[in-house]
């Protein structure tokens, strides 16, 4: 059998043994060190920020310490994107509070800003006001910021930006993670970057940060004692695994550059010899290619070319599955037009990593052309 190709790696450059030297030498292995404040800065300088910003150990902490600076508690209604993966909504949850599911628009495939509005509107007239809205930029394509940020000042709804998918990618020159009130990073092991898992925060003031940290190191009042002044959480990203970003974004640009050749290949190859759709990059909108997302023609379709290449060992995955529909959110409030249901039920993503060959990808190409025939 051919060797195994797979949807996103992770990609070594061969700087993270040098990297992870540095943090053992230096002794500090905990969640403490001189590579955390390096990442920190080295993230804050890709991303042309003056935010301040915080690294943890998953981009899911992110969020949950987001929606805790912003006070949501139990019973708050939060208003989030169902076209993304479960990690975005679960941090409601575990807050208490209920989420609000808003569909998408098919420019970007990310929230619809109408239905946005009129989720705002509805929920107001009911009494209630929504403490939040978390808009996510899905593999990697920047939402519709202008109008977004527009709603959450109108009704002065703060903004959760999550870019876990987006690091590299910008809306009007403006890089993903910084648009919002909060902003969200991922590095997890499929992530165009990883420390094997983590993320970051990253928040408008040094107080907001200051108390994210209190919070991710389980609310202690001193570095000596053991007394804690509220329910904190172990969400501190280790040194070790911060020297791993260091070493993963000193190529940063490269991936994106790899990622969006990758996409503009199966593009180029496929758009005009197969009925495949791809996802749209509108003016204003640069998107990191993380995932080369593809539609089919219906639901059976989309399942028979992923089992296809599934036989000569290729790895395709269908599209997010809509959280709206899923067990833990079925009696969620919801504001449908069927986008995205149906962007799952006909969509696939092809492999993508920026550690793809061309052999691979000519691969995967040729047996894309040979099912559709």
């Amino acid at each position: 059998m051919n060797q195994r190709i797979y949807l996103s790696p992770p990609h070594l450059n061969g700087l993270e043994i040098e990297y992870v030297q540095k943090a053992i030498t230096s002794g500090w292995l905990a969640p403490f060190g001189e590579q955390i404040d390096l990442f920190e800065n080295n993230l804050q300088n890709k991303l042309n920020t003056n935010k301040s910003l915080l690294v943890l150990n998953s981009g899911t902490s992110a969020i949950h310490l987001a929606l805790k600076l912003i006070g949501v508690t139990n019973g708050d209604k939060i208003i989030c994107q169902t076209n993304t993966y479960i990690a975005t909504a679960n941090p409601i949850s575990y807050c208490g509070a209920e989420p609000i599911f808003i569909d998408s628009e098919l420019d970007s495939w990310n929230m619809c800003p109408n239905l946005l509005e009129d989720a705002v509107i509805k929920t107001l007239k009911a009494g209630i006001k929504p403490k939040a809205i978390i808009g996510v930029h899905i593999y990697g394509m920047p939402f519709q910021a202008d109008r977004i940020l527009e709603i959450g000042k109108e009704y002065d709804i703060p903004i959760i930006e999550d870019a876990a998918e987006a690091l590299g990618s910008s809306y009007k020159n403006n890089e993903c993670g910084k648009i919002g009130d909060f902003g969200i990073l991922s590095f997890n092991g499929n992530k165009i970057i990883t420390t094997s898992s983590g993320g970051a925060l990253i928040t408008n003031t040094k107080s907001e940060k200051k108390h994210a940290l209190h919070l991710a190191t389980q609310a202690k009042t001193s570095s000596t004692g053991f007394s804690h002044d509220s329910i904190g959480y172990n969400y501190r990203m280790s040194n070790i695994l911060a020297s791993l970003g260091n070493s993963q974004l000193t190529d940063l640009d490269k991936r994106v550059s790899k990622r969006r050749k990758i996409f503009n290949n199966y593009k180029n190859e496929l758009e005009k010899r197969t009925p495949l759709r791809f996802q749209p990059e509108t003016t204003g909108h640069y998107s990191n290619r993380w995932l080369t997302s593809v539609l089919v023609r219906n639901e059976d379709e989309r399942n028979q070319l992923i089992a296809y290449l599934e036989g000569d060992n290729i790895e395709a995955r269908q599209n997010w599955t809509p959280l709206h529909t899923q067990r833990p959110y079925l009696n969620s409030p919801s504001f449908l037009n069927g986008n995205s249901l149906f962007l799952h039920q006909n969509g696939l993503c092809l492999p993508s990593g920026s550690n793809l060959s061309e052999t691979d990808q000519d691969r995967v190409i040729d047996r894309v052309l040979q099912f559709f025939g």
